[in-house]
C-alpha cells in the first residue's frame, strides 16, 4: 500500500513528465515580504494575474519590528518590503494581514492557527520552514522566488517526487523532555543532510502523544536534517486542533473532511524508502553547542572530543568551536549567557509560553540576562493575556513584545551582538544568524526559560 505522502502527492499531480518533473497542483500559497518582491515583479514583467488569488495569503513577519508596530518602520530597507508586500497583495487582489492587523504574526504560525492549513492539503511559500504546516497532515515545503512566481501565475509547480522516509520515535518522553529536545536529538543523531532528498513521516507513541503545538515545533525543524519536508498522519488531536478555527469546514462540511482526513495514513504494508526508529528513554533536554543545528547534546553531556569526530569533519568542527568560544570536551551546564530568545514559527505558540511561565513563576529574571519573548501572533499575544501568564511573566521581571520573527534572524530590529551569547528557541545557529559575531545556543522554552532566570545554562528539570 501507498505511504500517506504518496496519497496526498498523487491526488495533486496534474502530469508527469516521464524522467522529468511532476506538475503539482498547490492547494494554498502563503507569501511573506523577504521572498515575494521578485515574484510579483516578474508577474508585472509579463502582465499576468493571479490564477487563483483566494488560495493566497499573504502576510509581513521577517522584517516587522516587535515594538512600536503602530509607527513607520525606521529601517529602510525592511520598510521597503514591507509596504512593497501590502501593495502586491492590494493589486493583485490578495488577502493581507498586515502589520497591527488582529491577524498578522508568523505565518507559519498563523496559517494553521486559523485552519489555512488543514489535512491532505499541499502548502508552499517562499521560506524553508514551511514544513511546519506539516503538522496538520499536509505536504508542506518551502520554495524559491522562481517558483512563488509559478504558483502566483499558475497554481502549480514542477517539482521531483523526493523520496519516503519514516522516523519512528517509541516510548513516553520524561518530564522536562520536549518536541523541541526530540528535533535536536534526531538532528544529532542524523546531522544535516542526514534526510536530504526525502520527505520525512513521524510516527510512534512520542508523535501520537504530541500536542498540535509540539508537533508544528517537530515538522518545522524538519528542514534542518536536510529534509525536503516533514509531516504527521491526522489523527483525533488534529480534529480537535482543527475545530471550529476560522476558514475549518463548519456544519456537514467539517463531518466531511474528517471522513476523508481518516483515510490519510500511510498502510501497515506502506514500504518507505527509508526506515529510522529511535527511543524516548535516550532523550534528555538538548543544547547545541556549534554553528549548525545537528551540532546538539545532551544538557548533561560534553562537547565531543576531536577524537569523536571524522578526520574529514574536524576542521570545520575546530572552526565551528573557535566561533562558539567552546572546547572539545567541555560541560555547557553553568555557562555563562547573555541573551534569551523565546519565540520564532518554530517556539512561538501559547504552548510555548506556558512552558516558559511555569518555570519563571515565583522566580525573577536574571539581571545579567537581556530576555525578549516574542509571541509568534497576535492571537497568541491575546491568548498569553487571557490566560494571565503576562501577569506570570511581568511579574518575573519580563516583557512581552509584539509579534514577528524577532531574534530568530538578523532582518531586523532584534539582533543579538558579536561575541554574545543568546539560548533561543528559534531554528537556526548558522555564524552571523542573530546578528554579526552571534553565538547561539538552540533549546527548548523549559530550557531558556532556566537559562533566564540563573543567568547560565541550567538543566530545567532542576527548576521544575
Amino acid at each position: 500500500m501507498n505511504t500517506l505522502f504518496d496519497k496526498i502527492w498523487d491526488k495533486h499531480v496534474v502530469q508527469a513528465i516521464e524522467d522529468g518533473p511532476t506538475q503539482l497542483y498547490i492547494d494554498r500559497l502563503y507569501c511573506h515580504e523577504v521572498t515575494s518582491p521578485q515574484a510579483f515583479d516578474g508577474m508585472h514583467s509579463r502582465g499576468l494575474r493571479c490564477f487563483r488569488p483566494e488560495r493566497i495569503y499573504c502576510m509581513p513577519d521577517h522584517n516587522t519590528p516587535t515594538h512600536d508596530q503602530d509607527k513607520p518602520i525606521e529601517d529602510p530597507v525592511s520598510r521597503k518590503q514591507v509596504d512593497a508586500l501590502a501593495a502586491n497583495a492590494k493589486e493583485f487582489g490578495l488577502t493581507h494581514y498586515g502589520m497591527m492587523s488582529p491577524d498578522n504574526g508568523i505565518i507559519h504560525v498563523v496559517g494553521p492557527e486559523k485552519g489555512l492549513s488543514l489535512p491532505g492539503m499541499t502548502i508552499v511559500c517562499g521560506d524553508s520552514h514551511t514544513s511546519t504546516h506539516g503538522a496538520v497532515g499536509a505536504v508542506a515545503f518551502g520554495i524559491g522566488t522562481s517558483e512563488v512566481e509559478m504558483v502566483l501565475a499558475s497554481q502549480c509547480i514542477l517539482q521531483q517526487k523526493p523520496k519516503s522516509m519514516r522516523i519512528t520515535v517509541d516510548g513516553k518522553l520524561a518530564p522536562g523532555v520536549t518536541a523541541k529536545d526530540v528535533a535536536l536529538f534526531l538532528m544529532s543523531r542524523l546531522t544535516t543532510s542526514g534526510a536530504t532528498g526525502y520527505f520525512v513521516e513521524y510516527a510512534g507513541q512520542v508523535v501520537r502523544d504530541m500536542s498540535m503545538e509540539g508537533r508544528l515545533t517537530l515538522c518545522n525543524l524538519s528542514i534542518e536534517m536536510g529534509a525536503r519536508g516533514g509531516f504527521i498522519a491526522p489523527d483525533e488531536t488534529t480534529f480537535e486542533y482543527i475545530r471550529g478555527r476560522e476558514f475549518a469546514p463548519k456544519g456537514a462540511d467539517w463531518d466531511k473532511a474528517v471522513a476523508y482526513w481518516r483515510t490519510l495514513r500511510s498502510g501497515d504494508d506502506a514500504v518507505f524508502d527509508k526506515e529510522l526508529r529511535f527511543a524516548a528513554a535516550d532523550i534528555e533536554p538538548m543544547v547545541t553547542y556549534g554553528t549548525n543545528p545537528g551540532m546538539g547534546m545532551g544538557i548533561t553531556d560534553t562537547i565531543p572530543s576531536m577524537d569523536d569526530v571524522s578526520e574529514a569533519g574536524r576542521a570545520s568542527f575546530a572552526k565551528s568551536l573557535d566561533y562558539m568560544g567552546f572546547i572539545p570536551g567541555e560541560k555547557l551546564l553553568g555557562h555563562n549567557i547573555d541573551y534569551v530568545f523565546l519565540g520564532a514559527c518554530t517556539n512561538g505558540r501559547i504552548e510555548d509560553f506556558r512552558a516558559f511561565a511555569s518555570i519563571v513563576k515565583g522566580r525573577r529574571k536574571a539581571d545579567s540576562v537581556t530576555a525578549w519573548l516574542v509571541p509568534g501572533s497576535w492571537a497568541v499575544e491575546r491568548q498569553i493575556r487571557q490566560e494571565g501568564l503576562d501577569k506570570v511573566l511581568t511579574g518575573a521581571g519580563f516583557e512581552i513584545r509584539q509579534p514577528g520573527c524577532s531574534a530568530c534572524l538578523a532582518m531586523n530590529d532584534d539582533k543579538i551582538p558579536a561575541g554574545k551569547y543568546c539560548v533561543s528557541t528559534s531554528n537556526r545557529n548558522f555564524e552571523g544568524r542573530q546578528g554579526p559575531g552571534a553565538r547561539t545556543i538552540l533549546a527548548s522554552p523549559l530550557v531558556a526559560a532556566a537559562a533566564a532566570v540563573t543567568g547560565v545554562i541550567t538543566d530545567p528539570r532542576t527548576l521544575m
